[in-house]
């Protein structure tokens, strides 16, 4: 599938002078490159992430680069220490972030688990690929949800919470999200099998923020919220995967990437109009209906396009059925909201 080639500058983004935002697996890749979005525009930004020597050295090369380039103007970065794996350290991350801040502006759920497997099952007895990209990410938005909901009704307000999927979600057929058993699905122990196993979380991050963006439309909450496709992008975890490959991989990786696969920063751009773009928040403030919901629940493609989800992701009962099945098992695990 071939996307668009168009790039997302900084002037296409809203001020963020004041706004504060939070982008989870932001020590490398696609959330990197967002969080340098962000933090050119003026906004306080935490890194999630749970290394934190690993998350102050990218602090510390972003903020150098700001300095270089003069944008260093009171924009922040910071360490919010996020353990993925963990829905539980995940809640506790949250609260004291609400604790210590006032408002948040921007959610941007970013981070993911290694596409290529293999996968196994927790403590708790979940697969840990849809605990990383999709249960960890509903905890801390659940938990932070009250704080975002607070933050929309201030003056000038323009929340947006953010959740990066894959168009591989596409490849993905499920007749239910009823019960544990399908959260841990999994579709064979072989290459293709894994990838499968992935694009099933991802689809997961659809169901999610359309089910989310349903409730806090019900509740008059004006709160936007987007899930995107980042495109095919060199990250760490793909440069690794292609460096594993016996013979061909320095060939794939050196002489094919650069043709098929973007750098973190137009990985990002997608991320980056989702989270602040001008536009986005132009259309709120429509008076047509159909043009003022043009984003909300949408799902974006490179760069920064209006595209349709899978049948699944629509699902409404899918959503639904997702959605009841992570509350009760994240009851059991005594994680309440």
């Amino acid at each position: 599938m071939f996307f668009s080639r168009k790039v997302i500058t900084e002037d296409q983004l809203v001020d963020l002078h004041g706004k504060v935002a939070i982008v989870t697996g932001g020590n490398t890749g696609i959330g990197y490159a967002t969080i340098e979005f962000l933090a050119r525009k003026g906004a306080r930004v935490y890194m999630g992430s749970r290394n934190q020597g690993r998350a102050q050295k990218a602090i510390e090369e972003i903020e150098a680069k700001l300095q270089k380039s003069g944008d260093d103007n009171q924009a922040s970065i910071h360490w919010l220490q996020l353990d993925l794996l963990d829905p539980r350290s995940v809640k506790e991350a949250a609260t004291e972030f609400i604790a210590k801040e006032e408002r948040l502006d921007i959610l941007v759920n970013n981070a993911s688990h290694s596409p290529f497997g293999p996968y196994y099952l927790n403590q708790d007895g979940l697969l840990d690929v849809m605990v990383v990209n999709y249960i960890s990410h509903f905890v801390l938005t659940e938990t932070l949800l009250p704080l975002l909901r607070r933050t929309a009704t201030l003056d000038d307000s323009d929340v947006r919470i953010v959740n990066v999927s894959s168009t591989s979600h596409t490849y993905v057929t499920t007749d239910s999200f009823v019960g544990k058993e399908n959260l841990n699905k999994q579709f064979g122990d072989t290459l293709t099998g894994y990838l499968i196993t992935y694009e099933n979380s991802k689809l997961a991050n659809i169901l999610h923020i359309k089910n989310l963006q349903a409730r806090l439309n019900a509740q008059s909450s004006p709160i936007t919220c987007l899930a995107i496709h980042p495109g095919a992008v060199m990250t760490v975890g793909v440069s690794g995967f292609l460096n594993s490959v016996p013979f061909f991989g320095w060939f794939l990786k050196v002489i094919l990437g650069p043709l098929f696969l973007t750098s973190w920063t137009q990985g990002a751009m997608t991320s980056a109009f989702a989270a602040a773009g001008k536009e986005v928040a132009e259309t709120r403030k429509s008076k047509d209906e159909v043009e003022r919901r043009k984003y909300e629940g949408g799902y974006l493609v490179p760069v920064a396009n209006v595209a349709e989800p899978s049948t699944y992701a629509k699902d409404e009962r899918l959503q639904r059925e997702l959605y009841e099945t992570t509350i009760e098992v994240l009851g059991e695990m005594g994680i309440v909201f």
